[in-house]
């Protein structure tokens, strides 16, 4: 059984190793986390025996804490609400998430292999919170799970691919969320848009 101070040891390591490496990148040498962390590096090593370990477990990690915020949206908000926030997340979650990946590639680990266990669940979230934001009335019908995946990879790849500005990016994610929602309709006899 891990005792409780190896527990959060472990956490803690995980937490300063994931601040440290969005922070001045993957290349930071072990020494200095364990460092930052307040542990001695053999404290370090015994939680994750190499660098790509530490990082696997950065990694998981993220995904695992990413699958828990999905299981409390679809538990507490408001369908509309849960959707665009848990939207949002992955859009801002997916440029350290994709430099963690490119680690892990350099060491050659699979990221996918590494979340095999939960990649499922996830995407498994996305659908039931696509679900009930269609059911609410919030986002249009004919959008599939894929389509948000692709719009995520997108998004994503725009961001790293064109240095846009803050306010770029920004912007281009509210032209996406825009296109996500459902369109007001028409009144015929006004000829006014009105919410559906």
């Amino acid at each position: 059984m891990v005792r409780a101070d190896a527990r959060r040891n472990r956490a803690k390591l995980l937490e300063v190793a994931e601040q440290v490496f969005k922070e001045r990148g993957t290349d930071v040498p072990t020494e200095e986390i364990a460092r930052a962390a307040g542990v001695g590096v053999g404290t370090l090593f015994r939680h994750f025996p190499t660098k790509e370990a530490l990082l696997e477990a950065v990694f998981l990690n993220r995904m695992e804490r990413l699958a828990e915020r999905a299981e409390r949206l679809i538990a507490d908000e408001e369908p509309g609400s849960a959707f665009f926030t848990f939207f949002l997340m992955l859009v801002e979650q997916s440029a350290m998430k994709n430099v963690l990946a490119a680690a892990l590639a350099e060491a050659g680990i699979n990221a996918k292999d590494v979340t095999a266990g939960i990649r499922g669940g996830f995407r498994g979230h996305i659908a039931t919170l696509l679900e009930r934001a269609q059911q609410a009335g919030a986002v249009r019908g004919d959008i599939g799970v894929d389509d948000v995946i692709a719009l995520l990879l997108g998004l994503a790849a725009a961001g790293e691919q064109t240095e846009l500005d803050a306010a770029v990016a920004r912007r281009t994610v509210d032209i996406v969320l825009a296109g996500l929602k459902v369109a007001p309709q028409k009144d015929l006899t006004t000829g006014l848009a009105s919410p559906s």
